[in-house]
């Protein structure tokens, strides 16, 4: 079994729809850890719910970014992780963490890339008044929100829909597609473990 990651800033809606997915069998992974970068992060109170170990590494006591992911890859190393999911984690991956794990780092976006890249998409793309926006699920590289792309679903906006509206849509879509690609990415790597 693939033992996995799940890194987050927030509240964790992400993390406890994962979970979910995990606990009934539909996901066969074996979530390890969560990493958080904020002390007060909610996502800290559904691990525990979920049993799930958690990490609080706080960034501003490492001198550098290096430094901070060092200590989190003795973490994952030290717990066997295979795959490492973002989900809501508000900060770049750096080049420890990329060479420690190519292709190995999957972030989920709430917008159809490359449209509405960064850390404010839904806002973004309301405020454009598009007729479309969607969630992005993509490997991680240096860039931002510029890895290749696994995995996009198109979302319909309604005009009459407010911002918390088209969040929760929006939510609805992610919830649903990411456990589907976490499972599709684990079994490609259990795949090549076994070659």
């Amino acid at each position: 079994m693939i033992n996995i990651a799940i890194f987050a800033s927030g509240s964790g809606t992400n993390f406890e729809a994962i979970m979910k997915h995990i606990q009934d069998g539909s996901l066969p992974v074996s979530c390890q850890c969560l990493i958080v970068d904020k002390s007060d992060a909610y996502c800290i109170r559904r691990a525990e719910k979920y049993k799930v170990q958690s990490f609080f590494v706080n960034p501003k006591r490492y001198a550098s970014k290096e430094e901070y992911e060092m200590m989190i890859l003795h973490i994952l190393q030290e717990k066997k992780v295979d795959l490492i999911v973002l989900s809501g984690y508000m900060r770049y991956i750096g080049k420890v963490l990329l060479e420690a794990y190519p292709n190995r780092i999957i972030n989920i976006h709430p917008a159809y890339l490359p449209e509405f890249p960064g850390a404010h998409a839904i806002l973004d793309a309301f405020e454009a008044h598009v007729k479309q926006t969607g969630v992005t699920v993509h490997y991680v590289d240096e860039g931002v929100d510029t890895g290749p792309i696994i995995q996009q679903r198109r979302l319909d906006i309604d005009p009459d829909w407010d911002l918390a509206t088209l969040e929760t849509h929006v939510h609805a879509v992610e919830y649903d597609l990411f456990w589907r690609v976490i499972k599709e990415v684990a079994e490609k790597i259990e795949k090549e473990k076994n070659e």
